[in-house]
């Protein structure tokens, strides 16, 4: 209970939640002690919850990431072997129009994937949807009346 200290509790509320008495409280202490407690736990569950989703959306990213860079790099190498390919099969005859006809290709692919990746970024799910959804699932409880 010693994080309760970070939020600098007023006296008698700290000393109710952390208090080792056995002398009874009165009768009014037991459901606000209860109730505070719970309101705590409450917190403490959306941030695990939240800290769960922040850590596997960075593992998503970086396998994501590292995934795109190696695919990139091959991608380049085979592009490249492949030029010079081209241009040493047609070097005696078209070599300026196969050049030319392989950077409009590249030109191409590249702009094609801009494209995708600008509508990727535009679709992507909403990041901690789960604790949001918490969140509103506990603000509509706290919002019914009371019987």
């Amino acid at each position: 209970m010693r994080w309760l200290s970070i939020f600098r509790l007023p006296r008698i509320l700290r000393n109710l939640l952390m208090s080792n008495n056995t002398q009874p409280l009165p009768p009014i202490y037991g459901p606000l002690r209860r109730l505070v407690r719970s309101v705590f736990f409450l917190i403490q569950t959306r941030l695990e919850l939240f800290g769960i989703e922040l850590a596997e959306e960075k593992e998503r990213l970086l396998c994501v990431l590292f995934a795109g860079l190696a695919a990139m790099m091959f991608a380049t190498m085979g592009l490249i072997t492949l030029t010079i390919l081209v241009t040493a099969a047609f070097w005696e005859t078209y070599r300026w129009q196969v050049l030319a006809i392989i950077a409009v290709l590249y030109l191409v692919g590249a702009f094609a994937c801009m494209q995708k990746a600008r509508f990727r970024v535009r679709q992507a799910p909403l990041i901690f949807e789960e604790t949001l959804s918490e969140f509103d699932k506990d603000r509509t409880i706290f919002q019914k009346p009371s019987p």
